[in-house]
């Protein structure tokens, strides 16, 4: 057990022991909701802290960081207000190409996103969107692929903050681009299942501008004491409606100005 991890009070260290339990066996739990104080949103990020500092002290390492819920589409799917943010690890990095593993997921869906790749620390206070690009040195097409651990999805902004915020896998695209050089707000999506479009959208959908929403990490991971470093990896937010994902499945989402990204994915439940 980590320092994180005893550090916990006991009902934030049952919501981890309950989402950890439906990681080791493959089922869904219930919502972690009933154990932590309502609403408690801090309470939430200390869980998801726990449980990041479990994997990196079994040997894993942070190459990023999500947003989450940053698309009104996605927000009215799951009924969630407001945006939240997870950790990216190196594990959940899977090369484009490469077969997909459903079996290492228990609820997937799968959302396009902008990435953006920090060449600079944003930990400066009263970052703008103008900051973030400064900072950024290339942009890339990226699919998500997001995992609950509670069964159903029936979440609450608590429920999936703890739950790294329903973080699963993720892959990039093999273009990069110069973000100066391109309008990622109007840059429309397209994602196909197959030949058949499964979902659309742009980059407005992403709390206006893919840019704004990196700041708002910037600001939000900083007030929680774990601002973005050069280097790191940012998925910057659904661009459209998410969609569920079975073994078999080959999306493909085309990104304006960035190119394509593909996941391919095979396998079954465990």
């Amino acid at each position: 057990m980590t320092p994180a991890v005893r550090s916990l009070d006991w009902s934030a260290g049952a919501a981890l022991e309950r989402l950890d339990a439906a990681r080791a066996s493959g089922h869904p739990c219930a919502p972690v909701r009933t154990l932590l104080p309502a609403g408690d949103v801090g309470t939430a990020y200390a869980v998801q802290s726990a449980w990041v500092a479990a994997q990196v002290a079994a040997g894993d390492h942070v190459v990023g960081r999500k947003i989450g819920l940053t698309s009104p589409a996605v927000q009215a799917q799951l009924g969630v207000d407001q945006p939240d943010f997870g950790t990216l690890l190196a594990s959940m990095q899977c090369p484009q190409g490469q077969p997909i593993d459903t079996g290492r997921l228990l609820q997937p869906r799968i959302e396009a996103e902008v990435a953006f790749v920090l060449a600079s620390d944003l930990d400066a206070p009263d970052i703008e969107p103008e900051d973030v690009l400064a900072a950024t040195g290339s942009v890339a097409a990226a699919l998500e692929i997001v995992d609950s651990r509670v069964a159903g999805w029936d979440i609450s902004i608590v429920d999936t903050v703890a739950d790294n915020a329903s973080s699963g896998l993720f892959t990039l695209g093999p273009e990069r681009h110069t973000p100066a050089t391109l309008d990622l707000a109007a840059c429309p999506m397209r994602l196909w299942r197959g030949g058949e479009q499964a979902s659309a959208g742009s980059g407005a959908a992403c709390l206006g501008h893919p840019a704004a929403a990196v700041a708002w990490l910037a600001a939000t991971a900083q007030s929680h004491g774990q601002p973005l470093r050069a280097g790191e990896t940012v998925l910057s937010g659904a661009l459209g409606p998410m969609v569920p994902v079975t073994a078999g499945d080959r999306f493909t989402a085309e990104i304006g100005g960035l190119g394509q990204v593909t996941a391919v994915f095979a396998g079954g439940p465990r």
